[in-house]
């Protein structure tokens, strides 16, 4: 497969996963499925945006240049035949790294929530919102879960949903980390196919 064809197919797997980033983002900020009465009432760490920025906006980007390198015009660089797809190819590596630290930057906000866990009312005479766990324990035992008494699910819904977070964000480095190699390549031999769609 020609390299441009490779990104393109890259760009087409990252646009679902970012947009389920963001909307997995958007999700986090009605805790259970309620709308929170006060920002307080929500989990800090949904406020970094790192599903709506880091692997959601920031990804969207390189995409759509992995998506155009198929159909990148190659032929008017200062009369040289291949240096526009080798200077597409490398462009392509600069957005590829932009995608994968933005993707980086989701994934540690995922894992510091999960290991946070939730914000919930641990008292039912009180109303007041707090983070009852400390350094993931709830993780290990179930029985902490009680703990929560409201929002109901809030502990599957905050688990669900950074889950899908890093691991969407694992696999957008992944994909990008594969177009810095396949960039590489691209920028040193140039694309397979010829060039100005002479692909004989």
């Amino acid at each position: 497969m020609c390299s441009g064809g490779f990104a393109k197919c890259l760009g087409i797997t990252l646009i679902p996963l970012a947009i389920i980033c963001i909307l997995c983002n958007i999700l986090l900020f009605f805790p259970g499925g309620e709308v929170a009465d006060k920002s307080d009432n929500i989990t800090e760490e949904v406020f970094y945006l790192g599903g709506i920025l880091g692997s959601g906006v920031l990804m969207i980007f390189p995409a759509l240049v992995f998506l155009g390198l198929k159909n990148n015009d190659c032929c008017g660089c200062c009369g040289n035949e291949s240096c526009g797809k080798r200077f597409a190819m490398f462009s392509s590596i600069l957005f590829a790294a932009a995608g994968a630290v933005g993707a980086g930057y989701s994934v540690i906000v995922s894992c510091v929530a999960i290991n946070h866990g939730p914000k919930c009312i641990t008292d039912q005479f009180n109303s007041n919102y707090t983070y009852p766990f400390e350094n993931g324990n709830y993780l290990s035992n179930r029985t902490l879960w009680n703990e929560c008494l409201e929002p109901s699910g809030i502990i599957t819904w905050h688990l669900t949903l950074f889950c899908i977070l890093l691991i969407a964000g694992l696999v957008q480095i992944g994909l990008c980390a594969f177009q810095v190699i396949n960039g590489l390549i691209g920028t040193i031999c140039g694309d397979c196919c010829g060039c100005c769609g002479d692909s004989n």
